[in-house]
């Protein structure tokens, strides 16, 4: 390794008393040596904040930010990456966990990388249950996620995007306005705004471990239908808006309705028809402009 520029891990909690402490204890535990910890509570109701002070007598130095309220995943990260002094930062929620050589890959990766203006480097995960039981891993041997120029992989939901073993530079998580608050979850939107300008890379190893529990966004997601699910769809909805201002070409708003028409299924089993004929206008917009 050339040398070790910081890296700092931004640990967002909310409720995750039961699984914060393999989050901490596999970032204090990486091979890599240079790394500034930023753990942020966002108005957890259980014991969340206890388990984390009593860690914290144990292991010191490490900036600990509890909200007065709950602010939700975007306003929460933002808010940590005031306190962000490293060169490259990563993004890891409560309930996953790095392997122990996951952030000295990450730098490898960014070190030796052919492609210019390089912003991400992201690799593999396996999925676990609330147990840390192997449930499969995120890309199987008929996926192939890219490098490089991967703006219409993400806009065609080609091949799916895993942000949970993700590097990103610093200098440029600000240069793109960081992760956009008005939104619920942020990886779509932001993975969508930083590949239009940027490189990313692909790192074809097994560096993360992400648990699928019955309360994530994703299981509210697909599977529920509450106030929550109905703000993720909002969410959705305004970052479709965002990919018709950032294409440019078009095969790319062709590409693009590849998203659109799985999103429609999805709106329509969630019985969300407001929003289904909102995106269903936006399609539209989007094959006018495809011809």
């Amino acid at each position: 390794m050339l040398d070790t520029p910081q890296v700092s891990v931004i640990c967002t909690c909310y409720n995750h008393e039961n699984y914060v402490l393999d989050a901490l204890n596999s970032i204090i535990n990486q091979s890599y040596p240079n790394i500034q910890l930023i753990i942020n509570d966002d108005f957890s109701t259980d014991n969340s904040v206890s388990v984390i002070n009593e860690w914290l007598e144990a292991n010191q130095n490490i900036i600990f930010i509890k909200n007065s309220k709950n602010k939700g995943s975007t306003k929460t990260f933002n808010k940590a990456f005031e306190y962000v002094t490293g060169e490259y930062i990563i993004d890891l929620a409560a309930d996953d966990i790095l392997l122990e050589n996951c952030i000295e890959e990450q730098i490898k990766a960014f070190e030796s990388s052919k492609y210019e203006n390089l912003a991400i480097v992201y690799a593999n995960i396996d999925l676990i249950d609330e147990n840390k039981n192997f449930i499969s891993t995120y890309y199987q041997t008929d996926e192939f996620p890219e490098s490089g120029d991967i703006y219409k992989m993400i806009i065609g939901r080609t091949t799916k995007i895993c942000s949970v073993a993700a590097m990103i530079k610093k200098n440029i998580f600000e240069s793109v306005g960081q992760y956009d608050e008005n939104l619920v979850y942020e990886d779509l939107d932001f993975w969508t705004r930083v590949s239009r300008n940027y490189s990313f890379q692909y790192i074809p190893l097994v560096l993360a471990k992400k648990r699928e529990l019955p309360n994530s966004l994703t299981a509210n997601y697909f599977y529920k239908k509450n106030k929550l699910t109905h703000k993720l769809h909002c969410s959705t909805l305004k970052i479709y808006e965002k990919m018709l201002n950032l294409n440019t070409s078009k095969d790319e708003y062709r590409i693009m309705l590849n998203r659109v028409y799985s999103e429609m299924f999805v709106l329509l089993r969630a019985r969300e028809f407001i929003l289904f004929f909102k995106l269903l206008f936006i399609g539209l917009k989007a094959i006018m402009k495809s011809i």
